[in-house]
């Protein structure tokens, strides 16, 4: 097992400063770094945020996403070229395009992307210009060129390489609108889920992010893909969601193939979980899902 690394990634700019900004200083206070014996790597702190949304691109913040996506970026290729597993604690879903840039530099990989969400809105219609909401659409190379193709360098990752686990907005919302996806980017929404069971899902999800052409997978973590009862502390709640066995059986077996390369955790707010109870279980559950192979 390569040895973790913890990179912090206090970034809201592609949602608001609603508390998501200290998702890092929490998990760490919670004993996450400790117990998985990570190295400390680094604390990236973004550049001020912007309530402001852009006319051009429709987004909050965009230039402010792309360079802190290259800044994020270099910290996971070190973290890499150091030959440990990286461990991004966000901050909101746009830092998912830090290591999607660092990845798509070394190569061709897939992402094994676990959201309540699927985070595939479009930049001129998505309600508040948030690209929390957008970035699976942004790292497949949908949406405005400045940050879905820094560096020329999109798509991050190809549709087909993706497996999306856990969605439900579209189960929830009879009034919701879903953007149109690319036809080879495979979900596997909770419905899905619930019929095949966890163990299925996982097993096919990852035949998927561990093909013989990929050179590994990334593993991106929105928090509120799990369970409304058992985490709260999320700023855009659900119902349902995956219980904690389902999420770390389907971590454990993930990291069990040997071609995770890293992984990020996003969105949980810690000013929604006053007890730090969430907090708590959270990191109990990262921590025995990861070193469990």
């Amino acid at each position: 097992m390569k040895p973790f690394s913890i990179i912090e990634a206090p970034s809201p700019l592609g949602l608001w400063p609603s508390g998501v900004q200290d998702l890092a200083r929490v998990l760490l206070e919670m004993g996450l770094g400790t117990g998985l014996g990570a190295r400390q790597a680094e604390r990236l702190a973004p550049p001020l945020y912007d309530p402001r949304r852009s006319p051009d691109t429709h987004l909050l913040n965009p230039q402010a996403i792309a360079d802190y996506s290259l800044l994020l970026a270099g910290a996971v290729e070190t973290g890499i070229g150091r030959g440990e597993f990286p461990i991004v604690l966000g901050g909101d879903c746009s830092i998912l395009l830090g290591p999607a840039l660092a990845l798509k530099r070394r190569g061709r990989h897939g992402l094994l992307f676990i959201d309540g969400h699927m985070d595939f809105w479009d930049a001129k219609t998505e309600p508040r210009g948030e690209a929390a909401s957008m970035d699976l659409a942004l790292v497949t190379g949908h949406g405005p060129a400045i940050v879905s193709n820094i560096g020329g360098l999109s798509p991050y990752f190809q549709a087909s390489d993706v497996a999306a686990v856990g969605a439900r907005d579209h189960l929830h919302d009879p009034e919701f609108v879903e953007t149109p996806m690319p036809r080879e980017l495979r979900r596997f929404d909770l419905e899905e889920l619930r019929k095949a069971g966890i163990t299925d899902v996982a097993r096919e999800s990852l035949s998927i992010v561990c093909r013989k052409d990929l050179e590994g997978f990334w593993i991106h973590f929105d928090v509120d893909a799990l369970d409304d009862l058992i985490m709260p502390a999320v700023d855009y709640r659900m119902a349902d969601g995956l219980s904690w066995d389902e999420f770390e059986s389907l971590l454990s077996t993930a990291m069990a193939t040997g071609r995770a390369i890293g992984l990020d955790v996003t969105i949980y707010n810690p000013n929604l979980d006053p007890a730090r109870t969430a907090a708590r279980d959270l990191v109990h559950r990262l921590i025995r899902a990861l070193t469990s192979s």
